[in-house]
């Protein structure tokens, strides 16, 4: 079976969500198949290199045209039709919503990490809201053989918005990658805390900078709390309406124990977990949210939403709150600081739960729903 996937995320330097799920997928599905071929779609006009993949039975096929051009082809005339272009295939992953034309013979799974565009349009600006009306997310749904929803939130939200069929849908979950599971040396915990000048005591906020993760109400809550050594470090890189952010930070009465670190590496993440006193995710809507887990598997206690699908991820191994209240979210982080038995059994429950989330095991899932688009099962 010759299999297609669509790695045009890929193309940034810095990866976040979309793209770490997608590299984590494709990286597991070659380590546990290695008898259908796999053929990786990548377009960049930039001088981006596509990443390398360490596999007999793959193939990327790496293409500059411009994407502005190439991305208006596909979507007013409807070529080319990327299945062609990379020399014919049997089946196709699409990863997220992208401008996309493949043949109607080729079965389609399509995953669906969230649907926050259709929900909170006010989340989004207005060049990404037209975007997504551009692309027509219902249209492959409707269109797609196979759908990989990344929660349960995720398939009612298909379900409700969009009437899609629940037998075409399967949940699974996103994996948390093994670099989190891995015991981290001192020597590294020390190179990590050294970079970023880190204090005793920390809250960790990470994730991009814009009006969805809620940034800005985990800024108010930590202005009441009564921790004078503890500071608050926000990890992510800049996004929609950043600035605004900084301004808040600046005008707070605890501005010199708040602190932007920027886009942190993926290697400096499990690290910068492990020293934080308390991970805090407060956000409005997320897919799945793996931020927590990430915590979670080095052991670090979570404050996070009780919103969208993130108590099905964190579950009771968290503490889950109302990201619109914002003295509910000063209380879970100052009950966790001043009650380290608390702390302690959140540490290690959150170790517990994040067991369920192994990358290995959950490609191992979208690799049968792969085999069963060869076989005609959906």
């Amino acid at each position: 079976m010759r299999i297609g996937i669509d790695i045009r995320c890929l193309m940034h330097s810095l990866f976040s969500g979309i793209s770490e799920y997608t590299y984590n997928l494709v990286i597991n599905l070659l380590a546990l198949d290695h008898e259908n071929e796999y053929v990786l779609f990548y377009n960049s006009a930039q001088a981006t290199a596509a990443p390398k993949f360490n596999a007999r039975n793959v193939t990327v096929k790496e293409f500059q045209y411009p994407n502005k051009l190439f991305n208006l082809s596909m979507r007013f005339i409807g070529r080319p039709r990327v299945d062609q272009l990379i020399g014919g295939v049997d089946a196709f992953i699409i990863p997220n919503f992208l401008f996309l034309r493949l043949s109607p013979q080729v079965a389609k799974l399509l995953i669906v990490h969230d649907l926050t565009f259709e929900l909170y349009p006010e989340f989004f600006t207005f060049k990404k809201r037209l975007w997504h009306t551009l692309i027509g997310p219902k249209i492959f749904c409707d269109q797609a053989d196979t759908i990989v929803a990344i929660s349960e939130n995720t398939k009612q939200d298909l379900m409700t918005l969009y009437q899609t069929d629940p037998k075409k849908i399967t949940v699974i979950n996103p994996g948390v990658s093994d670099a989190f599971f891995e015991p981290i040396p001192e020597a590294e915990l020390s190179r990590v805390s050294n970079t970023y000048r880190l204090p005793k005591k920390y809250i960790l906020s990470l994730g991009n900078l814009e009006p969805r993760k809620n940034v800005s109400g985990l800024i108010d809550a930590f202005e009441s709390i009564t921790d004078l050594e503890t500071e608050l470090l926000i990890a992510g890189g800049n996004a929609w309406m950043y600035k605004k952010l900084y301004r808040q930070a600046q005008a707070s009465k605890k501005k010199n124990k708040i602190r932007f670190l920027g886009y942190v590496d993926a290697a400096d993440k499990p690290a910068l977990y492990k020293l934080a006193t308390i991970f805090a995710y407060p956000s409005f809507y997320e897919g799945f949210g793996l931020p927590p887990l990430e915590a979670m598997a080095v052991g670090t206690p979570v404050v996070t939403s009780a919103s969208s699908s993130l108590p099905e991820a964190v579950d009771s191994a968290g503490l889950l709150v109302n990201p619109y209240n914002t003295n509910e979210l000063t209380n879970a982080l100052q009950s966790l600081l001043s009650a380290p038995t608390l702390a302690l059994m959140l540490s290690q429950a959150g170790q517990a739960q994040v067991r369920k989330f192994r990358w290995r095991q959950q490609a191992q899932l979208i690799h049968q729903e792969i085999l069963k688009l060869k076989k005609g099962v959906k």
